[in-house]
């Protein structure tokens, strides 16, 4: 598989959800948590998305529980946390372990495409970003410190690069 498109993940409610929904589209995927440090960021993700989504941008949150149990809830908590504590609107979908052999097939490619710091493929925390382009390559990916908003500048030149 060769672009985001080219994936199915599972939804929230455990349906097939395909990326191919998304083909021309700039689509940041996100791995997040209701319990972590980073989870304000939130704010900041359902901001941009507010902003951008008619140009083209699509937001994808991945809730992960690998990361020191910050993600314990089911599907239904998930969502109640994220709408009721920072109204997202953005496509939440099932969790999923973005590390080791039970890693979801997205992140497994995100990392490869992309690798972290000196060249590591796993993803060291919550809300680690992967921002792919509309021909559905990654892009960039941006640590868990680096905030929505320093996004800015590379979102607008990649809905501009359609």
């Amino acid at each position: 598989m060769t672009a985001v498109q080219d994936f199915t993940v599972k939804a929230a409610d455990g349906s097939d959800h395909a990326l191919s929904a998304y083909a021309g589209q700039v689509v940041l995927v996100v791995n997040t948590a209701s319990k972590c440090g980073f989870t304000p960021q939130y704010a900041g993700l359902e901001d941009l998305w507010r902003r951008h989504r008619d140009q083209g941008l699509v937001v994808l949150g991945f809730p992960c529980n690998q990361f020191a149990n910050q993600e314990p809830g089911d599907a239904e908590e998930i969502a109640s946390f994220c709408s009721l504590t920072y109204d997202v609107t953005f496509p939440v979908l099932a969790r999923v372990d973005v590390n080791g052999p039970r890693a979801e097939p997205l992140f497994r490619w995100l990392t490869e495409s992309r690798p972290g710091l000196l060249g590591t493929r796993g993803v060291k925390w919550n809300f680690t970003k992967f921002l792919i382009g509309r021909d559905g390559t990654v892009l960039k990916r941006y640590a868990p410190t680096v905030a929505p908003e320093a996004l800015e500048a590379d979102i607008q030149s990649a809905l501009a690069a359609g």
